[in-house]
């Protein structure tokens, strides 16, 4: 692919929706995925020319959207004006809740560091050397962030919410 703005086009055309399941997976939310995959696509479009005509552009793109989904979340946690040490009660979901949503919520409740190593890692299906290339860290770093995402998703996903879900 030229880096033209054609060949932009065309880039955005074949992975616009994988990069956008990639940013609400990363958000948490899909108006913050589209404005994370509107900002990343923008900044990819300025350094366009700098990409090599053989290189693949969606590992820089997908960077992107994680640093940016990081930033976000970072700049809101700034901004509250009320530390929240324990988490407010919330019910526990009834069995007519689907499993995918149960995740989801699950996946929402990580750090942004985390939730983007198990977005990667699990859900993308990237090895850890990939992840790790795309959040800029070592495969040690990618490592220890999925395993304590993973021990985190246990403890909030407790085994009588699984058992009452229906699949």
């Amino acid at each position: 692919m030229t880096p033209t703005a054609e060949g932009f086009a065309d880039f955005v055309a074949a992975r616009a929706t994988a990069l956008l399941r990639t940013a609400y997976l990363t958000c948490g939310s899909a108006a913050d995925a589209e404005d994370v995959l509107q900002s990343a696509l923008e900044r990819a479009y300025r350094n366009w020319h700098r990409l090599h005509r053989d290189s693949d552009p969606e590992p820089y793109v997908r960077r992107i959207i994680v640093n940016l989904a990081i930033n976000r979340a970072r700049r809101r946690a700034i901004l509250r004006l009320i530390p929240m040490h324990t988490p407010p009660d919330t019910p526990v979901p009834g069995a007519d809740i689907e499993l995918r949503q149960v995740l989801l919520d699950a996946l929402r409740a990580l750090p942004p560091r985390q939730r983007a190593v198990m977005v990667l890692r699990y859900w993308e299906d990237m090895t850890e050397a990939q992840t790790a290339l795309i959040l800029g860290c070592s495969v040690g770093t990618v490592k220890s962030q999925a395993s304590k995402a993973l021990a985190r998703l246990r403890m909030l996903l407790d085994r009588e919410v699984v058992t009452n879900v229906e699949a």
